[in-house]
């Protein structure tokens, strides 16, 4: 993240996603004299660069490489505009790196305007499903809360990491401390949400995993929890198809339904780490409706080459570097009281978005599970995530996404203000848009197309007109599961990526079996009309396959879940800001006049 820390700080750099130099309150906004500089040479560069802006130090922070403390006594500590132009003057020096490690300025979660409004997740409880957490480390304990947190793998209240000699058990508190660190105590970095509650699960750390191990943990305290983050899944290996079981399943369901008072649980999943060969819509918790699937981008807006891309992905958070520094990660909280810098992959992206949803959380404690994911549709911002492979496009009512990043990087700020004023969206309905059951080969050439008219829905009680989540239902079986490709078209247009090909998936027997292919893309969209599917293979042999089924399930609402005032309002009130900005430019214009006056006089 790249501008001004909590209190104003200008920061030239700050590791990705959690800031590492802490100074004072956040409550209002005061810009100070101090900046965070990183450079590619030693301490004499430091202190020459110091020397030729007219800063009085070039100090180097003993806990990170190329880091210093810059500070500079002629900035008057309340102007925020005189803090914003030495920041410039430093961006243009050559040896000063203005990216998160190295990376593309400008790439963040835009946390510091969430943070600069007063949000920093008071009141909300996040609770990190994974290996445990170092709950006694100093830059958790005082957000720890021990009364929604429980040990499944021990069946005790202590989910305290299990320890190894490599250090394996380390994940949850790394993830712990990206949501919940602590702010002001110069210890490892500070979290994204540093005042909200953080609940250890420990539920990962055993031989296997079962069913009632997976549903008792999503299902632990949903009165006290409000988020809850999960950075696993089924094997990213490429060739498995897998999601949550039944009583996982019902637990999920219940928890949208009841927890947080019937608002309902927001459960926040990684997308996973498959990479290219791997497809994130065959992993049934990351494409879940009753999930918020975040993928990762690095430091300089690609994907990252373990990001997996597919059709259920939501929203997009940061993870690590590449370009000279490939090892930078997370600046996060460590086992045993230590910090690390080298957090990463998909794993480290859903707690910081889990983070972004508690500063929603306390702007508007109201929010329902399905407002927070209207909102990170209508936030999120295509920002400079570029993929190589998948283009970024417009459905059919004008919402910008990428098959890879779902609808653009989460925007702190932006999702907070529009928080605010947020009314709960209406009812939720679902309905058959229609069934194909017939037997189809799909040619070895060429493609199998198939069309579905929604019209079975109108004039019912539980009819869809404006569109959340869809699902293809779909059995089919092939010589090689891997090698098939289904595509989907909405009647506005707009094409979903169900299934791209996965090289080292074999399978020729399990195929898929009634398997919900779910899709974003169409989000906010008119159902009616004629839906097109299309199953072909990729790859250099010859395959055969057959589809039994393809079932359209439709989910949303009735009637608008917001009216274009509410967008008209949103950014209205972003060009009331801008204004602002440009009232303060003409004051210090006219106060350098004035002084220039005088002193002519």
């Amino acid at each position: 993240m790249r501008g001004f820390n909590k209190d104003g700080t200008a920061v030239i750099l700050v590791l990705l996603n959690l800031i590492l130099f802490e100074t004072a309150d956040v409550e209002k906004a005061i810009y100070t004299n101090h900046f965070l500089v990183q450079l590619h040479e030693g301490e004499d560069v430091a202190k020459q660069v110091a020397a030729d802006h007219g800063f009085n130090s070039g100090k180097k922070l003993p806990f990170a490489e190329g880091l210093f403390h810059f500070y500079h006594n002629a900035i008057p500590k309340a102007r925020r505009r005189r803090s914003l132009q030495h920041m410039q003057r430093l961006e243009k020096d050559p040896r000063i790196n203005t990216g998160q490690a190295d990376g593309t300025p400008g790439l963040d979660l835009n946390v510091a305007e969430a943070w600069e409004l007063g949000f920093t997740g008071k009141g909300v409880t996040i609770a990190i499903m994974d290996d445990g957490i170092d709950y006694l480390h100093p830059d958790l304990a005082s957000n720890y809360n021990a009364e929604a947190s429980y040990d499944f793998s021990s069946n005790d209240p202590y989910p305290y990491p299990r320890y190894t000699d490599d250090w394996f058990n380390s994940h949850g508190t790394r993830c712990a401390g990206e949501v919940s660190a602590a702010a002001n105590n110069n210890i490892c970095g500070v979290g994204v949400a540093f005042s909200s509650k953080v609940a250890g699960i420990r539920m990962l750390d055993q031989p296997f995993m079962t069913d009632i191990i997976e549903a008792s943990s999503i299902s632990h305290m949903p009165q006290i929890i409000d988020i809850y983050s999960a950075s696993w899944g089924p094997t990213d290996d490429g060739k498995t198809v897998d999601g949550p079981r039944e009583l996982t399943l019902q637990a999920m369901a219940d928890g949208v339904n009841k927890g947080r008072g019937g608002k309902g649980s927001i459960y926040v999943w990684a997308s996973g780490d498959g990479g290219s060969y791997d497809d994130c819509n065959c992993d049934g918790y990351a494409s879940s409706m009753w999930t918020i699937s975040i993928n990762s981008a690095i430091n300089d807006g690609r994907t990252a080459l373990y990001d997996e891309s597919c059709s259920s992905t939501l929203a997009s958070t940061f993870s690590n570097g590449r370009k000279r520094n490939p090892e930078a990660g997370v600046a996060t909280t460590d086992l045993y009281g230590n910090c690390t810098l080298r957090h990463s992959g998909t794993s480290a992206a859903a707690p910081e978005a889990a983070g972004v949803f508690a500063l929603a959380l306390e702007a508007n404690p109201n929010l329902t599970w399905r407002d927070m994911q209207h909102l990170a549709v209508l936030t999120s911002k295509r920002n400079q995530l570029h993929d190589e492979v998948h283009q970024w496009r417009r459905n059919g009512v004008g919402l910008e996404f990428n098959h890879l990043f779902g609808y653009g990087v989460l925007d702190a700020g932006g999702m907070v203000k529009m928080a605010k004023d947020w009314k709960t969206v209406p009812e939720r309905f679902h309905c058959v848009g229609g069934s194909i059951q017939e037997t189809h080969k799909i040619p070895s050439k060429g493609k199998l197309i198939l069309t579905i008219t929604m019209d079975t829905c109108e004039g019912k009680d539980n009819f869809v007109r404006y569109l959340e989540h869809v699902q293809a239902v779909i059995t089919v079986n092939a010589t090689r599961r891997g090698d098939l490709n289904i595509n989907m078209t909405s009647p506005m247009g707009t094409k979903s990526i169900l299934l791209s090909r996965r090289p080292r998936d074999d399978d020729s027997k399990v195929g898929f079996d009634k398997w919900p292919f779910m899709t974003t893309h169409t989000w906010g969209e008119d159902p009616r009309g004629t839906w097109v599917l299309e199953i072909g293979f990729e790859g250099t042999a010859l395959q055969k396959g057959v589809l039994k089924e393809w079932t359209l399930m439709l989910h949303g609402t009735q009637s608008a879940p917001y009216i274009d005032q509410i967008v008209r309002d949103y950014r209205s009130k972003l060009a009331m800001s801008k204004k602002e900005e440009l009232e303060e430019e003409l004051d210090e214009a006219v106060e350098r006049s004035l002084k220039s006056l005088l002193s002519k006089n």
